[in-house]
C-alpha cells in the first residue's frame, strides 16, 4: 500500500531478529525517532560511549545480515511489533516530558511518535495493542497546551485549566480505547489508555473516578509489573483512602531497587506528605526530587513547591 512508507519499513528493519532487544530499541530511537545518542543513553541509564558503540554494532549486524527486507509475518511480526511499539512509547514519553534540558516538552518527538503510531494503526487496524498505544498517546497529548504556563513552567494535572485540553483528541482516544478493550486481549497500552481516558473525561481532580483508576492499575501491575504503575496507584489510593494509605504503599515500593532513589518516587512522597500536612518532610522530599531530575523545568517546579512550604519568619 502507498501508506506503507519508508519510515515504517525502517521501523521494522531496525527491529531485525539478528539484534538484541536493547539494540533494536537503541537503533530505532536513533535512526527513526531522531533522539540523540545522549538522550537514548540517559533513557537506559548507560554511559553515552556505551550506547554509541551499541548503535554502531547494531548497524553493522543488519548490514551483515543482508539488507533485503520484506514485512515480517506471523510470530516474527508479533515479536518485532512488540519492540516497535515499545520504541514508539519511549519516543513519545521523551517528547511529552523531556528527560533533560530547559524545555518540559519536545513537541517534535511527540508528534513524530503519534504520526508513526497512526501509520501503524492504519496498516494493522485490528491490533489492540497498536490501537491502545495510539489512544494512550492522544489522550495524554490532549493535555499538552495546559501543562505549561506563560513562562514554560510546569502545571500539574490537578491545577490545569481543563478547558484548554484538546477535546478532539480526547474523543478520538476514548473511541479507540473503548473499541480496543472490547475487541482485543487486554494489554498494558489499552489499560494505560483507559486510565488516561478517566482523567481526561473528569471535570476535576475531585470528580475523577479514582476507584476505577485504582482497579485498572491493579490489573496493570499483575499483567505488566512496573514500579511506575505502582507509584501512580499510590496516588489513586491516597485520593480514595487518604495520604497515609498512599504513603504506606510507597514504603513498600521503596524496597524496589529500580525506583529506590528515583526522583518521581521522591516527588510523589513529597506530594502525599504535603497532603498529610507534614510540611517539613514534604519540603525535604521536594528538594530530593529536584536534585534527582535532569529536567530544568521539573527542577524549578519541585523547588517552587518546596519554597511554598518554607515557614516565613515572623515579622517585627
Amino acid at each position: 500500500p502507498a501508506d506503507r512508507d519508508d519510515t515504517l519499513t525502517l521501523l521494522f528493519l531496525c527491529c531485525h531478529p539478528a539484534l538484541s532487544p536493547a539494540s533494536q530499541i537503541a537503533l530505532t530511537l536513533r535512526a527513526v525517532g531522531g533522539l540523540t545518542t545522549a538522550e537514548i543513553a540517559r533513557a537506559y541509564f548507560v554511559p553515552e560511549p556505551t550506547m554509541a558503540s551499541r548503535i554502531s554494532r547494531a548497524k553493522q549486524r543488519i548490514k551483515a545480515a543482508g539488507s533485503e527486507f520484506t514485512m515480517p509475518v506471523g510470530q516474527d511480526r508479533a515479536d518485532r511489533l512488540r519492540v516497535v511499539l515499545h520504541v514508539l512509547y519511549v519516543i513519545f514519553n521523551e517528547g511529552y516530558t523531556a528527560s533533560s534540558g530547559d524545555r518540559l516538552r519536545r513537541d517534535d518527538l511527540a508528534a513524530e511518535a503519534i504520526r508513526l503510531t497512526r501509520l501503524l494503526h492504519r496498516l494493522l487496524p485490528d491490533d489492540g495493542a497498536v490501537a491502545g498505544l495510539l489512544a494512550l498517546m492522544l489522550l495524554t497529548d490532549a493535555r499538552r497546551a495546559a501543562r505549561t504556563g506563560p513562562h514554560g513552567e510546569l502545571i500539574p494535572l490537578d491545577e490545569q485549566d481543563r478547558s484548554r485540553w484538546d477535546r478532539g483528541r480526547i474523543v478520538e482516544g476514548v473511541a479507540l480505547v473503548t473499541d480496543a478493550m472490547t475487541r482485543s486481549t487486554l494489554g498494558p497500552y489499552q489499560l494505560q489508555a483507559a486510565i488516561a481516558a478517566l482523567h481526561d473525561e473528569a471535570p476535576s481532580t475531585g470528580e475523577t473516578d479514582w476507584r476505577q483508576i485504582n482497579t485498572l492499575y491493579k490489573i496493570l501491575e499483575r499483567l505488566s509489573p512496573n514500579p511506575m504503575a505502582s507509584l501512580n496507584r499510590a496516588v489513586a489510593v491516597a485520593m480514595i483512602d487518604g495520604p497515609q494509605a498512599g504513603l504506606a504503599l510507597l514504603d513498600h515500593l521503596a524496597a524496589d531497587d529500580r525506583i529506590t532513589d528515583h526522583h518521581r518516587l521522591h516527588a510523589v512522597r513529597a506530594h502525599l506528605l504535603e497532603m498529610a500536612g507534614d510540611h517539613p518532610a514534604a519540603r525535604e522530599y521536594y528538594h530530593r526530587a529536584a536534585h534527582g531530575t535532569s529536567s530544568l523545568t521539573e527542577r524549578r517546579y519541585l523547588e517552587t513547591r518546596a519554597a511554598r512550604l518554607t515557614p516565613r519568619p515572623a515579622s517585627g
